[in-house]
C-alpha cells in the first residue's frame, strides 16, 4: 500500500513538472515573435510595410496540416504549441484559406488571429478615367493575381457573362482602385466596378437640373466620356459640358476631336487630340463621326470619372460654342463665336509652328556640335 501511495506521489510530481515545463514552453512560445523569411517569387501589392513572407493556406486544409506548413516554411518551430495555441483561441474550426502576409515581429496569437478572421493579402487593381474597355481588359490579363474566366471572350460575351448582355461594354464601369484577394476572378471584379457606375450615374441622374438637354442617363453616359477624353483639367469639364449641351440644343455637330479619333480605331497613330487627325478620318462616314453627325455618338468613348459625370449633368450656364487648346497646352480657350474661335486656332497652330521650328533648330545645332 505505501509502495503504491509513493508510485502515485511520484507520478503526480512528475505530471506537475511536465505540466510546468509545457506551460513554461507554451508561455515562452506565445510571447516569442515568428520568424517568417522574406518572400521570395511572390508579387506583393503596392506599399508600406509589405515585407514579410507570404504564406498560402489552400483551402480544405486540415489545422494540423497548417501547422506542419508553417514549420517547413520556418516560421513556426513547434507544431504542436501552435495545435494547442488554436484550440485554446477557440479558433480550431475558424481558420480560413487565403494568401497571408506574415510580417515580421508577429506573434503566434496574431498570426492565428489574421488566419481566423481571413486578413488575407488584398491586391490592388487602379482603373484609370479615360481608359477604353479594350484598355481596361488588357489590365486585368495581366494581372497574375486574378482569376480569368473571360479570356478570348468578345466584349459582347463578356457582357453577358456579367449579365448585361444587351448593353454596350464601353464606359459602363466605374474608374477606381479596386483591392482584391489572390484567386478573384475577372468577372467579381468587373462586376463590383459597373455597380459602382450605376449608383455613381444614378444618383447624379436623380440630382440633374429639370431642363438639361439629355433624355437619358446613358446620354449624361456618353457625354461624360467625351469630356473625360477632351480635357485634363478638370477645372474646366463644366466648361466644357456648357459649350456641347448648347450645341446639341441648337442641333448643331459636336465635333469632338475624341469620338473621331475613337471611330477610327486602331488606324489612329497620333499621340494628341488636336494633332494627326487627317481629312479621311474627318470625312469617315461612321457613328463616332461627331462633324458630320449631329447629336451624341451611340455609345460612350471611356471610362468617365465621377467629375466628368457631374459636370455632364451640371454644365456652366453661358453663351460659349467653341473651345481650342491653348497654346501652352494648360487647358482650352473657348470663345462664343466662329470668328474668335478661328482666331484662338490660329494662335494654337502658330505656337505649333514655332515649336516645331525651335525643336529643329535646337537638334541641328546639337548634330553640328556633336563631335
Amino acid at each position: 500500500m505505501k509502495k503504491l501511495f509513493k508510485f502515485l506521489l511520484f507520478s503526480i510530481f512528475a505530471l506537475s513538472i511536465c505540466a510546468a515545463a509545457l506551460g513554461y514552453q507554451y508561455y515562452n512560445f506565445l510571447r516569442t515573435p515568428l520568424t517568417p523569411h522574406p518572400p521570395s517569387g511572390h508579387l506583393l501589392p503596392e506599399g508600406e510595410g509589405n515585407t514579410g513572407t507570404v504564406f498560402v493556406i489552400p483551402m480544405g486544409t486540415p489545422v494540423y496540416k497548417i501547422a506542419n506548413n508553417l514549420v517547413e516554411a520556418g516560421i513556426l518551430k513547434s507544431s504542436n504549441l501552435f495545435l494547442l495555441a488554436v484550440y485554446a483561441n477557440g479558433s480550431w474550426n475558424t481558420l480560413k484559406a487565403g494568401e497571408y502576409l506574415i510580417k515580421p515581429g508577429s506573434m503566434p496569437l496574431d498570426l492565428i488571429n489574421q488566419v481566423r478572421d481571413g486578413k488575407v493579402i488584398q491586391y490592388a487593381l487602379t482603373i484609370v478615367p479615360g481608359w477604353t474597355f479594350e484598355r481596361l481588359m488588357l489590365e486585368i490579363s495581366g494581372s497574375s493575381k486574378i482569376q480569368h474566366a473571360l479570356t478570348g471572350l468578345s466584349p459582347a460575351e463578356i457582357m453577358a457573362k456579367l449579365g448585361h448582355a444587351t448593353e454596350h461594354p464601353e464606359g459602363r464601369f466605374f474608374p477606381e482602385t479596386y483591392y482584391y484577394p489572390a484567386g478573384t476572378t475577372d468577372i467579381a471584379i468587373l462586376q463590383r466596378s459597373y455597380r459602382d457606375l450605376q449608383a455613381k450615374l444614378s444618383l447624379l441622374w436623380n440630382t440633374k437640373k429639370t431642363d438639361s438637354i439629355l433624355k437619358s442617363a446613358y446620354d449624361a453616359l456618353i457625354l461624360a466620356s467625351i469630356i473625360e477624353k477632351e480635357s485634363s483639367v478638370v477645372d474646366e469639364y463644366r466648361d466644357i459640358a456648357g459649350v456641347y449641351t448648347r450645341r446639341l440644343a441648337k442641333n448643331m455637330p459636336l465635333q469632338a476631336d475624341p469620338t473621331v479619333i475613337y471611330g477610327a480605331g486602331k488606324t489612329y497613330e497620333g499621340t494628341k487630340y488636336n494633332s494627326n487627325i487627317t481629312k479621311e478620318m474627318l470625312n469617315d462616314q461612321n457613328p463616332y463621326n461627331t462633324y458630320l453627325k449631329t447629336g451624341l455618338p451611340p455609345t460612350p468613348i471611356a471610362l468617365p470619372s465621377a467629375k466628368a459625370l457631374a459636370a455632364a449633368l451640371d454644365p456652366k450656364a453661358g453663351a460659349t460654342l467653341y473651345f481650342v487648346a491653348k497654346p501652352d497646352g494648360k487647358g482650352h480657350v473657348f470663345t462664343e463665336n466662329l470668328t474668335d474661335h478661328n482666331f484662338a486656332v490660329a494662335e494654337y497652330r502658330k505656337t505649333l509652328v514655332n515649336t516645331t521650328l525651335n525643336s529643329t533648330n535646337n537638334a541641328n545645332t546639337q548634330t553640328k556640335s556633336t563631335p
